[in-house]
């Protein structure tokens, strides 16, 4: 089984292969109210989930990093939906501590390096894996995940890829999770279940822990 990083490692040296490794899934998370951004971090951490996902998929993006970044020093807060050099910029200054993209190029790659942001490039196909591997990443997001073959895809990759381990994104569900964790080559995956949109509208934060819980329970293959 993966071993969750140290403290010390929390507070320096990240690596993509350390977020992957802390807990079976790193949410998926869509702000648009600040106000929302830490009680919903504390709700996770509480469920023993650490490595959080904000996308930059709203305007209050940013903000929310960084009110997590600075008031909620137990969890790792990452920026999700990265696919410029400013959004890794912006992302790093407003204290984010890893990047996720959804897709990759050299471009990100570099700009992530360059900001300090460990990253786990988005890939769908043979080719985008191997541009990953070429600048240095093999700790890659499979994005989307269920949308592109699921399971089927992530098996049929183990054998030219058994080097690279991947974190499924996109389509998955508590019902699904299990089936791609199983798989040798998966560390861990990426949902948006833990935070449902109704349960952080209505500031239900004891829902979002119980969800966490549930997940931090889930088995991984060893690696």
């Amino acid at each position: 089984m993966a071993v969750n990083p140290t403290a010390d490692t929390l507070k320096k040296d990240l690596t993509a292969r350390d977020v992957m490794a802390d807990a079976p899934v790193i949410p998926v998370i869509v702000l648009h109210d600040v106000a929302h951004a830490v009680p919903l971090a504390r709700a996770l951490v509480a469920g023993g989930i650490r490595m959080l996902e904000v996308t930059l998929r709203t305007p209050q993006a940013l903000a929310c990093i960084k009110a997590i970044s600075e008031e909620v020093p137990e969890a790792v807060v990452g920026a999700g939906t990265i696919r410029t050099a400013s959004d890794a910029d912006l992302a790093a200054a407003a204290g984010a501590r890893f990047g996720v993209s959804p897709g990759y190029t050299a471009t990100i790659g570099r700009a992530c390096r360059e900001a300090g942001l460990p990253l786990l490039p988005g890939v769908a196909t043979g080719a985008e894996i191997m541009a990953a591997l070429e600048d240095g990443h093999a700790a890659l997001k499979f994005f989307p995940a269920m949308q592109a073959g699921g399971a089927a895809m992530l098996k049929a990759w183990y054998g030219p890829f058994a080097d690279v381990v991947f974190c499924p994104t996109g389509g998955i569900s508590a019902a699904n999770a299990g089936e791609l964790l199983s798989l040798q080559n998966v560390a861990c995956v990426g949902g948006s279940w833990l935070t449902p949109g109704d349960a952080v509208a209505k500031g239900d934060w004891a829902a979002i822990t119980a969800l966490a819980a549930e997940a931090k329970t889930l088995a991984r293959a060893n690696h």
